[in-house]
Order: structure tokens, then sequence, then C-alpha cells
């Protein structure tokens, strides 16, 4: 899903939301997680997962094209971790509102 189709959808079942505002919405929660990632924080949202930041030691990697070995900095990269609930709905489970 792109993010013009989350906005696009939020629309249709919020009608009496202006589409301008739906897009101000969408950005205010993604920039919000952006930051706290950015932060070094975890953002937890019940139900559908977790997002971290997980550091990835300094390593010797190898150039796909030359065969090279080439030294790769140690890093930060985001990481996400699917809630019960989101895992169970990807996996064919039920839909835990139908409960």
């Amino acid at each position: 899903m792109l993010r013009s189709e989350l906005i696009a959808k939020l629309a249709e079942e919020y009608s009496h939301l202006k589409q301008d505002d739906l897009e101000k919405i969408v950005s205010i929660i993604l920039e919000e997680i952006a930051q706290a990632l950015a932060e070094g924080n975890r953002v937890e949202l019940r139900g559908f997962g977790a997002f971290s930041v997980r550091e990835r030691k300094p390593r010797i990697g190898r150039n796909p094209r030359t065969g090279e070995k080439v030294h790769v900095e140690a890093k930060s990269v985001p990481f996400f971790r699917p809630g019960k609930d989101l895992r169970a709905r990807v996996n064919g489970g039920t839909d835990p509102e139908a409960r």
C-alpha cells in the first residue's frame, strides 16, 4: 500500500475529514515514528507491532561485481517486529476484531 492509497482509504472511511487534514495526520504519525527511532527510542503500536533500532557491527563485506573485500562500517538500522494479532492475520488467522 502506498501512502496515497492509505490517505484515500482514510478519506473514504472518514468522509467528514478533509483530504489535506488526513495527509497532515498521516505525515505527523510517520514523522513521529521516524523521530523516535532517530533518537534511539522504541515505538510500540499494540496489536500491530513494535519499531526499534538495531546496531550492526562493522564487518568485512565483498563487492559482488569485483569480488574485492570492502570494509563495512557499523550502522544502526530500523527493525520491525510484528505483534501477535498482525502475525495471525498475515498467516491466515482470524481477524482479532471479529472475536
